[in-house]
């Protein structure tokens, strides 16, 4: 393993236009700006922002970045104009421009790299590419296809790089636990020794894909301690806590690309399970790690989750192509591309190929499906986030492979998008649709990407990554309405062809918004007050702190007994018009007193009694039922 690295293109000549990224103010208008039109550029791109103040945008590393392989061209629109009326045509580039077909989209995204990677001749399209994070204590841990880089972020407005290790192979996924890195390999360019030379031979001892385990408690000399080969690679992987025992560990691994030949790792064979019933399709890798000997971290189970059950078919899903006339060309159920666990309710969330499953985990060794959907509406179901009280599930669907433009205005809106189901007794019924609007350009890829959960109480909210869609906060506590409340956007890296860019992910940690782009770097944002979230809600999902987060590991949020809390919950009563207005203020005035210190019994038990009767009145939504609720029982606890 390599830990030291050196600068591909020095970012120094790029200085001055990183002052385009400094914090930006929150626009006047009344409602959502647009997001079209809006000027290329690399590090001083035309943006856009609502309802959020950017606080930090972080460049890349030296060494991880480098400016020719940003701005391959995926494709040349047949006409694209800039503002200046300058037209460049396909034509022009037709033998610089690589084939753009459905194949080659997908496999980019999936961690089959382009030729030249496979045969390890060179840098490709994702070679540098950001991933995902991770966040441990102070620090930020951002992965790539080149390796993964470890910020300190005390003041999370000024993150300072603190080490890079250098370690090619895609596509970078990253969980931590302590000192322990847990990082995803599935390119076959990647080496064993973390080498930059890739991997020539169709088959060698050299080659590793799967999930390796970095040490890095010194960060002057990080070490990798394990290398747990797979037969897939590990495209992304969930580190899943022992329901019991918090020496050991499991990690789940998502692999997608080929099957690897016997000749270079033993056991591995493909094919359709009814000629091959040992085929490494159809399964994921459950991996057993010993936290104080990691080096000891093996393969203990493959769970065929995708089984039908009454028959014993292991291919019992999806079989691929679409489900009705006109529909999405979905793609067939072999393999997870996310599952997100919930350890606490002892459920995970699968995006897999042609569905959307939902996992028993109260056993992690042998994880058993207990529902799972499909819909002629998603392509290539992609991730899952749970609402915190697990009644919901949202998928998202990466039409495209994350790579095409697809949030053009003559996009389907239910395409490319998230899909909301609702938990009902163990079983996933569908119920809504998101999309961000339709304003980006042929020359902007977009999709639905990895998101996280807002701890606001009372609503369920999430950030999300929509590559160069930029980054959008949705409210989906109505299941069948969701809709916008923030986003931030910028412009495509250059006016005349789609390149790679935009945010991998959006994720909310500890009163921040972690945004990972593809090519730009990180940045930071902080969420402002707006008609659509107050600022006591803001600060009451600030008061959420967590030590560790993995973005496959959802946490489980419980709000403090805090009067933010309960104003903020007063304000969602508020807006919905469940109590009457008199009534309200002087519940407001009581929590009001509770904060500043001057808390009156009689006026607290008044509150008390008027939230309870407010609870009782017919006609009430169940959220504002279920705020009603939450704001009684804190009440009465501190009463």
């Amino acid at each position: 393993m390599r830990t030291t690295v050196k600068s591909v293109v020095s970012l120094a000549a790029l200085g001055a236009a990183l002052a385009a990224c400094s914090p930006q103010a929150e626009p006047v208008a009344e409602g959502p700006p647009s997001r079209a039109d809006l000027a290329p550029g690399l590090f001083d791109a035309g943006s856009v922002i609502w309802n959020l103040e950017r606080t930090a945008s972080v460049p890349p590393p030296d060494g991880f970045f480098d400016l020719d392989t940003a701005m391959i061209a995926l494709s040349v629109p047949a006409v694209t104009a800039d503002e200046a009326g300058d037209a460049v045509t396909a034509a022009d580039d037709a033998e610089e421009e690589p084939p753009q077909d459905d194949a080659a989209v997908e496999a980019a995204e999936s961690g089959e790299a382009p030729a030249d990677e496979q045969e390890g001749r060179g840098p490709g399209l994702l070679s540098f590419a950001n991933s995902d994070l991770a966040f441990t204590g102070d620090r930020v841990i951002v992965g790539g296809f080149h390796g993964f880089n470890v910020f300190d972020a005390a003041n999370p407005d000024d993150p300072q790089h603190i080490l890079s290790v250098v370690c090619p192979g895609g596509q970078g996924d990253v969980s931590v636990h302590g000192d322990l890195v847990f990082f995803s390999t599935e390119q076959n360019r990647g080496r064993l020794d973390c080498g930059n030379g890739g991997v020539d031979a169709a088959s060698s001892p050299e080659r590793f894909l799967g999930v390796r385990i970095f040490d890095i408690s010194d960060l002057d000399a990080p070490r990798q301690v394990a290398a747990v080969q797979t037969c897939r690679g590990s495209h992304t992987h969930t580190f899943v806590p022992h329901p019991s025992d918090d020496r050991t560990a499991y990690i789940y691994v998502q692999g997608t690309s080929s099957v690897r030949p016997a000749s270079e790792l033993a056991g591995c064979s493909g094919g359709e399970p009814d000629e091959n019933p040992e085929t490494a399709l159809y399964s994921i890798d459950v991996i057993e790690v010993p936290l104080d000997a990691p080096e000891q971290a093996a393969i203990v189970s493959r769970p065929r989750i995708f089984t039908d059950y009454a028959t014993g078919e292991i291919a019992g899903l999806w079989a691929g192509g679409a489900m009705e006339d006109g529909a999405q060309t979905a793609a067939s159920t072999v393999s997870c591309h996310d599952i997100t666990v919930y350890p606490e309710m002892n459920l995970a969330g699968g995006a897999c190929g042609g569905n959307g499953i939902l996992l028993d985990i109260s056993d992690p060794v042998n994880p058993r499906r207990i529902s799972d959907l499909a819909d002629p509406n998603m392509a290539y179901w992609h991730s899952a986030t749970f609402s915190n009280d697990a009644s919901k599930l949202l998928f998202t669907d990466e039409w495209g492979g994350g790579l095409g433009a697809r949030c053009q205005a003559d996009d389907p809106a239910d395409w490319g998008a998230d899909l909301i189901a609702d938990i009902v007794d163990g079983e996933l019924q569908l119920r809504g649709f998101f999309k961000i609007p339709g304003e980006q350009s042929a020359i902007e890829n977009c999709v639905a990407h990895n998101g996280n959960i807002i701890p606001v109480p009372g609503r369920d909210i999430m950030v999300q990554g929509w590559y160069s869609g930029g980054l959008s906060i949705i409210d989906f506590t109505d299941s069948n309405n969701p809709f916008e409340i923030a986003f931030f956007d910028q412009g495509p890296l250059g006016p005349d062809a789609l390149r790679v860019a935009g945010y991998w992910a959006a994720y909310w940690h500890n009163g921040r918004i972690w945004a990972p782009e593809l090519v730009r770097g990180m940045d930071v944002f902080r969420l402002q007050a707006s008609e659509h979230l107050t600022a006591n809600e803001i600060a009451a999902a600030e008061l959420i702190r967590f030590d560790e987060a993995n973005t496959q590991t959802q946490l489980h949020i419980t709000w403090p007994d805090e009067p933010v809390v309960a104003l903020a919950l007063l304000d969602q009563v508020a807006r919905g018009g469940a109590m009457d207005a008199v009534v309200l203020g002087g519940v407001r005035d009581a929590v009001q007193g509770w904060s500043d210190g001057n808390a009156d019994a009689n006026a607290m038990a008044a509150a008390l009694a008027s939230v309870t009767d407010a609870s009782s009145r017919p006609g009430l939504s169940s959220a504002d039922a279920g705020r009603l609720s939450d704001l009684g029982a804190m009440l009465e606890r501190v009463h």
